[in-house]
């Protein structure tokens, strides 16, 4: 593992990517070369995370297409300092204006029980039975490089999974026992519904969102704990956002939480 400053370029390529989201400064062009494989990805990734020594708070799932040698998700970590509870104002999420920037409709699932780091392979059920709520919620993805979601899972994972912010919406009440996959969810922005899906196409849903995080961040030797939260992917899609706009998800025909874009 790269520790930030080896010959590979992982380093460079991690703390271009630190300094930046730091600064709130574009990248125009991706600093270096692109990551060949995941695991080269990942190895960017974890340096990024020492650099960044930010306190991980959760962690983003989200979907690869077509799949990239079997494996259909990637991860990237959720830093406490991004994440926000929506309350009765919209809160202001920042975006890089000069970068790229979306909003998604997600489901948010809270670790309850800390898992066993020596634990690999997970059920759909092991994994819910870790799970002690679940909230509705908006991921904001934003990089300082515009071409993220153009380049490639690679490219993706190597900055933090395009991940810029979680706000935390109400509880889903309920959730243990209803099919969640039949739960409508949209998603609008400045009024205008842009996406309408169920998590029924998100390949095995948000729980299996979470056991495919498990086994990947135990295989990678990253502990969760008790109180992290799980993105759990994207259900109407990325949407792309402008500083100033106004975002609104519903789950259900019960649930809404918003946010408004600013830039950083």
């Amino acid at each position: 593992m790269d520790d930030g400053t080896g010959s590979d370029g992982t380093g460079a390529i991690a703390r271009a990517f630190v300094t930046a989201r730091r600064d709130g400064s574009a990248l125009p062009d991706f600093p270096g070369a692109i990551p060949a494989t995941l695991a080269d990805a990942y190895r960017v990734q974890d340096a990024a995370i020492r650099l960044a020594d930010g306190r991980i708070a959760g962690w983003k799932v989200g979907k690869i297409a077509p799949p990239v040698d079997g494996i259909d998700r990637l991860a990237g970590p959720i830093f406490a300092d991004s994440i926000v509870a929506a309350g009765d104002t919209p809160p202001a999420m920042p975006v890089f204006g000069d970068g790229f920037a979306a909003a998604e409709a997600e489901f948010l699932l809270r670790i309850g029980t800390t898992p066993d780091p020596a634990k690999t392979n997970y059920t759909i059920e092991e994994a819910t039975a870790l799970i002690d709520a679940v909230h509705v919620g908006i991921e904001v993805a934003s990089s300082p490089f515009p071409g993220i979601n153009s380049h490639g899972p690679t490219a993706t994972v190597s900055d933090f999974g395009n991940n810029n912010g979680l706000v935390i919406g109400p509880a889903a009440d309920g959730w243990q026992t209803a099919d969640v996959d039949a739960w409508p969810v949209t998603l609008t922005i400045n009024g205008e519904e842009i996406g309408h899906a169920t998590t029924a196409t998100m390949l095995d849903g948000p729980f299996g969102a979470a056991r495919f995080l498990l086994e990947h961040l135990a295989r990678r030797g990253i502990a969760m704990e008790a109180g992290q939260w799980i993105s759990s992917g994207a259900v109407t899609g990325v949407h792309p956002v402008s500083p100033g706009d106004r975002v609104v998800a519903g789950f259900d025909g019960r649930w809404t939480v918003a946010c408004t874009m600013q830039a950083r």
